[in-house]
C-alpha cells in the first residue's frame, strides 16, 4: 500500500526524513508511533484535509520511509525524535499549530508540549504511551530474552511473529489484513527493516522518556487537550487514559467502542471528526 501523504524528502541534521503536506487552513501536525509510520494517518489525514485543515506528516527517523541510520550513536529514542519534530516545524515554517499524536508519538508530544506549550493551539493524544505504561509485559519479556536472538530470527519467523503482534493492535482484523498490514510488516522486515526495528524502535522502549515529564503534565492545562482511546486497546489499556486525564487539568477523554490500539486504523472517520470538532470549535 502506497503512503499518499508522503510527498517530500527533507534533510534533517544530515538524515533523510520522508514527509508530506496536504490541504489548506489551520496547521495540524500528525505524529505516528511504533511499529508504524505516517501511513497510519492516511484516512484521518485525508478527511482532515477535506474538512479545511492543512495536514503535516513525517516518518520518524529510523521508521517507515525515512532513513534508518546505521550508526547506533544516532538518537532515535522518544527524546531524540523531539529534535526531529522541531527541525520539521522549522522546515514547514510552523510557529503555532495543532498537534495530534499516537502511541510513542504521544511521548514525543508530551516532551514537546511541557517545554513549548505556547506553540500549541491544541493537543490530541490517541492511545499514547505515558508515565511507565510501556513497554508492555509481552514486549518486556521479549526484551529480557535478548534482542540479538530476535534480530537473527529468519525472515519468515520474524514476519509471522510481528504479523500476530500487529493483529493484536486492531479490532477489525480482516480489514487490517486486507489493507495496510503487509506494508507495516514490509517496513520492519527484510535485511534493513528487521535490524532497524530493534535498533531504532524496540531498543528505545524505555519509560524514562515519559517519566521525566510526568510531574509536569499539569502544565498542559494551559493548552486545550483531548484524549481519544480504543476501548479494546490491549497495548495501552484504557486505565492509562484515565490516569492521563486526571493529570492534565481540563483534558477531554473519548473512549471509542470497536477500537483497538491502532485506533486510526479501526475508526478513522470517528477520529477525524473528533479532531475536526476539537480544532474548529476553538
Amino acid at each position: 500500500m502506497e503512503n499518499h501523504l508522503i510527498n517530500e524528502q527533507v534533510l534533517v541534521d544530515g538524515h533523510r526524513i520522508a514527509a508530506g503536506v496536504q490541504g489548506h487552513g489551520e496547521p495540524v501536525v500528525l505524529l505516528h508511533g511504533t511499529p508504524s509510520s505516517s501511513l497510519i494517518w492516511r484516512d484521518v489525514g485525508r478527511r482532515l484535509a477535506e474538512a479545511g485543515l492543512k495536514i503535516h506528516v513525517f516518518d520518524l527517523l529510523g521508521f517507515g520511509l525515512s532513513e534508518r541510520p546505521h550508526d547506533p550513536q544516532v538518537d532515535t529514542s522518544i527524546s531524540g525524535q523531539v529534535a526531529i519534530l522541531q527541525e520539521m516545524l522549522r522546515h514547514w515554517g510552523l510557529e503555532r499549530f495543532h498537534l495530534v499524536a499516537h502511541d510513542i508519538g504521544g511521548g514525543v508530544a508530551q516532551r514537546f508540549a511541557v517545554f513549548h506549550p505556547d506553540r500549541l493551539k491544541s493537543l490530541t493524544m490517541i492511545d499514547v504511551v505515558s508515565f511507565d505504561s510501556y513497554p508492555s509485559a509481552r514486549t518486556r519479556k521479549q526484551m529480557e530474552q535478548g534482542l540479538e536472538a530476535l534480530i537473527k530470527a529468519s525472515d519468515a519467523d520474524h514476519r509471522a511473529h510481528f504479523r500476530n503482534w500487529l493483529l493484536s493492535a486492531v479490532h477489525y482484523t480482516q480489514r487490517f489484513e486486507d489493507g495496510s498490514l503487509e506494508t507495516y510488516l514490509d517496513y520492519i522486515s527484510g535485511p534493513i527493516g528487521q535490524a532497524s526495528l530493534f535498533q531504532h524502535q524496540v531498543r528505545h522502549y524505555d519509560s524514562v522518556h515519559t517519566l521525566e515529564t510526568a510531574d509536569k503534565l499539569s502544565d498542559l492545562g494551559r493548552v486545550p487537550v483531548q484524549l481519544i482511546w480504543g476501548a479494546e486497546d490491549a497495548w495501552q489499556v484504557p486505565d492509562w487514559a484515565q490516569k492521563l486525564q486526571a493529570a492534565i487539568p481540563g483534558a477531554k477523554l473519548t473512549i471509542l467502542d470497536d477500537c483497538g490500539h491502532f485506533a486510526p486504523e479501526d475508526q478513522p472517520e470517528w477520529i477525524a471528526e473528533l479532531i475536526r470538532q476539537f480544532i474548529q470549535s476553538g
